[in-house]
């Protein structure tokens, strides 16, 4: 069967003048939010939200919504997404917004559209201090205050995307949303963090926060009875049960009887763990072990394990889904990067003491992996007396050493130590100033005090001044030379890759990742979705052959602005060297590997930078335009 969409819909709004106008791009010639988002950054510098085309479908995972642009604090192209908040949007019968020009004074754009009418779009002046101050205060507080104003104008609950204080003092803040229920708010955060599209959204276009809903109805997919056939033929199974069994890992995994990215990944991580700023990647494996048995197993896991998983304390993102995902514990929504970067990497291995700087930090509308690389940075800058606290404005040092750390009083310690930091760095006149960056600030410290600030701080560098966080897997593959960084468009399994072939591995998994991108949905459900879409867009808008060529058109666009800059870091450099060596120790037999162990021991600097090329040759192997 094939649908009648011959077109996507943009709906263009300049903050500026508040004109709007829509505008529709042929299908085919784009597909959805990621290559027309990156169309329209091009021309306009814009801001792109969007869903895919099967947003509002039957298909599970389909209503995700994708944020695209340049990055504040990448300064490349960037793709982000938020779980489940594409639904709302579907309802206004568009593909995308398109924000362009700056408001004159901070607003909230709200957009509704009423069955058939025109949709309605008004920008409303807000006084951002005072409400980020009000009630649940930041984030929270200015979805509280969207809702107040606008819900009653709306016939089914409305979606909001917030931002916080940290997209107006830094360039990574994120963009938070919650599910709308009855017409409140609820506890199941869903954010757009990764490439600061809250500042973005906030400093470049005044707009502070956006409520969106309506009724109007489009054509969706909705015959359950064809989409199992076709789940039938390919896997010999329908479409609800293959889901099922996709996404098992985050609902709830029999095989280590807990659930959800933060019990898996703790579960199995072993002697992988990474804490202290990373400082874990010298210890030796039984160190490791013995950290995770003691500080992880015994009691941060298991607390969550009782807690949350033994509670079943657990929701969607505001779509119908079998995964249920969000692992709550009351108000608190637990993922493995948010509650590992302000978890063991900040010195924190107790629930009580990541839950208050993980809810800090979202109120404050951080982008979450990110402020934790900060903050583990800031707190062993202090541990190892390279910054005095009166420079940071706090007043204490952490607690960064395992021995005889009280996993409770200690944690705590760090967490309240991490609050003091984060308060710094969204006070005007605060001592912490990343309006341009951590990576800027550490080179600015380096330079005026010590170089061993700069080569603490473990991140990724692209341009001048661009920066990210790594994911949390102690892999070569999340420091690659890659365009788009922060995301999952790379490798990040745990075995040694030879360097250029990672390059190509990186590549072959950014086009699958750009792939269900582009199609709006949800990477949980990609064990199926990576397979099955291109076979799904055929059967309903036809063109399978240029849909899968239009991906790789848009990867070699996107890497053709590739900028990523040699590690400034050596920690960086240690963190590849002591992962080959881990796994040379673990019995190895790799004549690659044993070269790459002899390279770094001979010379880190010299190996680190064939390294580092050879994993950007292979990348440029694959996504070349031809």
């Amino acid at each position: 069967m094939q649908m009648n969409k011959s077109h996507l819909k943009a709906l263009l709004v300049d903050a500026g003048s508040s004109f709007y106008r829509t505008v529709r791009y042929e299908l085919g010639n784009f597909w959805g939010p990621v290559d027309l988002g990156a169309h329209l950054s091009k021309k306009h510098d814009s801001l792109n939200i969007g869903t895919g085309l099967l947003a509002g479908s039957i298909f599970p995972g389909s209503n995700r919504l994708f944020f695209t642009g340049f990055s504040p604090c990448w300064h490349g192209f960037y793709v982000s997404s938020m779980g489940g908040a594409g639904l709302v949007f579907d309802n206004l019968g568009i593909n995308l917004l398109s924000l362009t020009g700056r408001a004159r004074t901070p607003s909230i754009l709200y957009l509704n559209r009423t069955h058939g009418e025109e949709i309605e779009v008004e920008l409303h002046p807000v006084d951002l201090s005072k409400i980020w101050e009000e009630g649940k205060k930041g984030v929270y507080g200015l979805m509280e205050h969207c809702l107040s104003i606008f819900s009653h104008r709306y016939e089914k609950d409305p979606r909001i995307i917030a931002t916080g204080p940290a997209s107006l003092y830094s360039d990574f803040g994120a963009i938070g949303s919650v599910p709308v229920i009855r017409g409140k708010l609820t506890h199941a955060d869903t954010w757009a963090g990764r490439g600061g599209f809250g500042t973005k959204m906030l400093k470049i276009h005044g707009i502070a926060a956006i409520i969106y809903g309506g009724t109007f109805v489009d054509e969706d997919f909705r015959d359950r009875s064809v989409a199992d056939s076709w789940f039938q033929d390919h896997y010999q199974k329908k479409m609800a049960a293959k889901d099922i069994e996709a996404t098992t890992k985050y609902r709830f995994d029999p095989a280590f009887n807990t659930g959800g990215t933060f019990g898996v990944n703790y579960t199995t991580v072993k002697d992988n763990i990474i804490a202290f700023n990373y400082r874990t990647i010298y210890w030796s494996n039984k160190e490791r072990q013995e950290l995770h048995e003691k500080f992880i197993v015994n009691h941060y896991l298991k607390q969550f394990n009782e807690e949350t998983i033994k509670k079943k304390q657990q929701k969607n993102c505001g779509e119908p889904c079998v995964a249920v995902c969000k692992k709550l514990n009351n108000e608190f929504k637990k993922d493995f990067e948010p509650y590992q970067t302000m978890g063991p990497l900040c010195g924190i291995f107790d629930q009580r003491a990541a839950e208050l700087l993980n809810r800090r930090a979202d109120t404050l509308g951080f982008d979450a992996i990110s402020i934790g690389g900060v903050l583990s940075w800031l707190l062993e800058c202090l541990h190892e007396n390279f910054i005095e606290p009166e420079e940071l404005g706090v007043s204490n040092k952490p607690v960064f050493s395992p021995e005889n750390f009280n996993l409770e009083k200690d944690s705590m310690h760090n967490a309240r130590l991490g609050i003091e930091l984060l308060e710094q760095i969204v006070n005007e006149n605060g001592k912490i100033n990343l309006r341009e960056g951590a990576r800027k600030f550490a080179r600015k410290m380096a330079r005026s005090s010590n170089r061993r600030i700069m080569d603490i701080f473990i991140h990724n560098g692209f341009a001048r001044h661009g920066w990210m966080v790594p994911n949390q897997y102690w892999t070569p593959g999340v420091l690659s030379p890659m365009s788009i960084m922060g995301k999952y468009y790379m490798n990040y399994g745990k075995d040694f890759i030879e360097p250029r072939e990672l390059g190509r591995e990186n590549a072959r998994r950014m086009l699958r990742e750009l792939m269900i991108d582009n199609m709006g949905f949800c990477r949980f459900h990609r064990a199926w979705a990576e397979e099955i879409l291109p076979d799904i867009v055929d059967k309903l808008f036809g063109n399978k052959k240029s849909f899968l060529r239009s991906i790789k058109l848009t990867a070699s666009r996107i890497h053709s602005r590739n900028a990523s800059v040699f590690w400034e870091s050596e920690r960086n450099m240690d963190f590849v060297s002591t992962f080959l060596n881990k796994k040379k120790e673990e019995g190895e037999n790799n004549t690659s590997l044993n070269q790459w162990c002899e390279k770094f021991e001979k010379n880190k600097q010299e190996a680190a930078l064939e390294f580092w090329y050879e994993i950007h040759k292979g990348a440029h192997e694959v996504l070349r335009e031809f």
